[in-house]
């Protein structure tokens, strides 16, 4: 589930809850998660909104168990949950209090400011199973981030720690685990205390061409996602991750058209 509650100061807190799955997100939640950047976007006792996770994770994307990639909506589902292509007008701090993996850690691409519990861990391991980071990774990170960095992972599929996130741009700055929720609140009630407008309409000028931008590259990014999952690549990295093996890929059927 997704729980919202509103705190002082103007200030709102997302708290992603199923930890016993590490706060996976199944078909539900994003859906509540759609519902909760509308609700948040349309009420003007909100000024600013933290997102954390419940338990010792931050988010550790797709629930791969639940079949969501069989989901006729799902493209559009998690465009829309993950703030891929548009962005949430009002700020939005990410309390990173543990794990923040795959689609985790796209939803944590959307948010302004990061902050990290030093420990955790946080990347993109999809290519390991099958899979393109199509919630938002492969879009964005090389916007966010120096290149080297952001391509080594994206195709490495490899885990850093928060410590090491902060070093390389990815996050805000990295603090010990009961710092994370502290610091991320302090901000946020930096930004509350601002004017309001100003906050909104400077966050719009930052980000207004680039949700134009990702717009007209998400058309050729579901091209390859589906040439992806008709590989039959996704059904075994998935297969993999599920019985706890490592995946076994043929190259049969890998070469793009393009190519």
């Amino acid at each position: 589930m997704i729980d919202i509650e509103q705190l002082d100061f103007g200030v709102a807190k997302i708290t992603i809850k199923n930890p016993e799955r590490r706060n996976a997100l199944n078909g539900e939640m994003l859906e509540a998660l759609i519902d909760t950047w509308d609700r948040l976007s349309s009420d003007d006792a909100v000024r600013v909104a933290v997102i954390t996770g419940d338990g010792a994770a931050f988010c550790t994307g797709a629930d791969l168990s639940q079949s969501l990639h069989t989901r006729s909506d799902i493209d559009s589902l998690v465009d829309r949950a993950l703030l891929k292509t548009s962005y949430f007008r009002k700020p939005l701090v990410a309390a990173i209090n543990g794990h923040c993996v795959a689609g985790g850690l796209e939803l944590a691409l959307a948010a302004d400011i990061r902050i990290t519990d030093r420990n955790a861990k946080l990347g993109f391991p999809e290519v390991k199973w099958g899979i393109i980071p199509s919630g938002g990774g492969a879009m964005k990170l090389l916007e966010q981030m120096p290149y080297a960095h952001a391509m080594d992972l994206l195709i490495t599929g490899r885990l850093i720690s928060g410590e090491d996130a902060a070093v390389i741009g990815l996050v805000t700055s990295a603090c010990d685990a009961q710092e994370v929720l502290p610091v991320a609140m302090e901000r946020a009630e930096l930004i509350a205390r601002n004017s309001p407008l100003a906050v909104q309409l400077t966050k719009r000028a930052a980000l207004e061409h680039r949700s134009a931008v990702y717009a007209d590259r998400e058309a050729t990014e579901r091209e390859l996602v589906a040439m992806m999952r008709q590989s039959g690549h996704q059904d075994e990295g998935i297969a993999a991750f599920l019985e706890k093996r490592e995946p076994s890929y043929s190259a049969q059927g890998c070469r793009p058209n393009n190519a």
